[in-house]
C-alpha cells in the first residue's frame, strides 16, 4: 500500500513542489483548499491533477476532522498560513488566528485521528525563521532565543513551540521545519524576490519603467523551495521527530538580488529603474538573517542544491516567458 499525505497550503511554492515529490515517490496524495470557488483550485487541477482535493478551513476543527477521515494520511504537512509578514501588520488578527490557531486545529486534528485510526500519522508544521526576528545569534540554529519582529513571527512562534508541546504531552511524530527564505518561479508575486524578477522581466521587455522597493540593505538566506521541500520529507522519514533549520548558511542583501536579477538581462547599473518607497519599510526591521543547518546536514543528510545567483536567474527567465507578448522570442 501506496502512503497517503494531506497538505495544507498546497496551492502555494511550497505545497505544489512538495506535492510533486510525494507523488514521484508514489505517494496518494490529498490537497486542503480554504472555500468551494477557491480561485486557485483550476491552476491546482491543471498543474497536479493527481491531486484529490479536500475542502476545509484551519479554523474550522469539524471540518479538519472530516478531511482527515477522508484522506487517512500517514503523513501531514502543514504548510496553510497567512504567509505574507507586510500584510500581518494590517491584520493581526486572522494573521494570528490561521498562522498560529490553525496549527494548533491542525495538532489536534491529528491528535484526535491517530485515536480513531488506532495507527500513528506524522506531522511536519512549516515554521519560519521570521521567528529569529532581532537575532540574538548569528548565525542562527534551532538553538537560538526567538525575538519575532511581526505578527507573523509572533504567531510562527505560537505554533512552532505548540508542536513541540504536543510531541512531548502526547508522544505525537511531529517535527518543525525551520525554513530560511525560500523562492522560486512559483513564488507569490507580494514577496520581494518575485516583485524584482517580475519588474526586472518587464523592463527588460519595455513593458514597464521602474520598481518601487524599500530597504536595500535587508539581508536575507536564500535558497530555492524545490531543494527545501525535500527536507520536509526527509525529516517525517526520521525514526525520532525533532526541529530542523534549513538554510544555505550564506546571507545576501536586496542590493545583491538587484545585482543578479538585472544582470540575468544584461543591465548592470540598476539604480535608474529602481525608487525608494518609504510605504516598502516594516515598522520593525529584520535586518540580519542567516541559518547554520548543520543539523539537518548530519541528521538528514540534507544540503541545498540550487545556489542564489541560479536561482535569481531561473526566476527571471521564467518571468521573461510568462511576461514576453506573443512578438517577442525569448532565448
Amino acid at each position: 500500500m501506496s502512503k497517503r499525505a494531506l497538505i495544507t497550503g498546497i496551492t502555494g511554492q511550497d505545497g505544489l513542489y512538495l506535492a510533486e515529490l510525494l507523488l514521484s515517490k508514489g505517494y496518494k496524495v490529498f490537497g486542503l483548499l480554504r472555500g468551494q470557488s477557491n480561485p486557485k483550485a483550476p491552476m491546482l487541477e491543471r498543474v497536479l491533477p493527481q491531486v484529490e482535493i479536500l475542502h476545509g478551513d484551519l479554523l474550522d476543527l469539524s471540518a479538519l476532522m472530516r478531511a482527515f477521515a477522508v484522506a487517512d494520511p500517514d503523513e501531514v504537512y502543514n504548510l496553510g498560513a497567512v504567509s505574507f509578514v507586510a500584510y500581518s501588520w494590517e491584520n493581526a488578527r486572522l494573521t494570528t488566528d490561521v498562522t498560529g490557531g490553525g496549527v494548533l486545529n491542525m495538532l489536534e486534528s491529528t491528535r484526535l485521528y491517530e485515536q480513531v485510526a488506532g495507527k500513528q500519522v506524522r506531522f511536519y508544521q512549516a515554521s519560519s525563521s521570521e521567528m529569529f526576528g532581532k537575532v540574538q545569534q548569528v548565525p542562527q540554529r534551532e538553538e537560538t532565543l526567538l525575538w519575532p519582529r511581526s505578527p507573523y513571527g509572533v504567531a510562527k512562534v505560537y505554533g512552532h513551540y505548540m508542536t513541540i508541546n504536543y510531541r512531548e504531552s502526547y508522544g505525537m511524530h511531529a517535527s518543525s521545519g525551520i525554513l530560511f527564505n525560500h523562492e522560486s518561479p512559483r513564488r507569490g508575486p507580494e514577496f520581494v524576490t518575485r516583485k524584482v524578477s517580475q519588474a526586472v522581466a518587464r523592463i527588460a521587455l519595455g513593458l514597464q519603467s521602474e520598481i518601487s522597493l524599500g530597504n536595500l540593505d535587508a539581508k536575507r538566506d536564500w535558497g530555492f523551495a524545490g531543494d527545501y521541500v525535500e527536507a520536509m520529507y526527509l525529516m517525517l522519514q526520521q525514526d525520532e521527530a525533532d526541529d530542523y533549520v534549513i538554510s544555505t548558511g550564506e546571507t545576501h542583501s536586496i542590493r545583491e538580488l538587484l545585482d543578479h536579477a538585472f544582470a540575468a538581462v544584461d543591465i548592470h547599473d540598476w539604480e535608474p529603474y529602481v525608487k525608494i518607497d518609504p510605504r516598502f519599510f516594516r515598522p520593525a526591521e529584520v535586518d540580519l538573517l542567516v541559518g547554520d543547518s548543520s543539523k539537518a546536514h548530519a541528521a538528514l543528510g540534507w544540503k541545498p542544491k540550487v545556489a542564489f545567483p541560479e536561482l535569481v536567474a531561473m526566476m527571471v527567465r521564467n518571468d521573461l516567458a510568462e511576461q514576453a507578448p506573443d512578438t517577442v522570442k525569448i532565448a
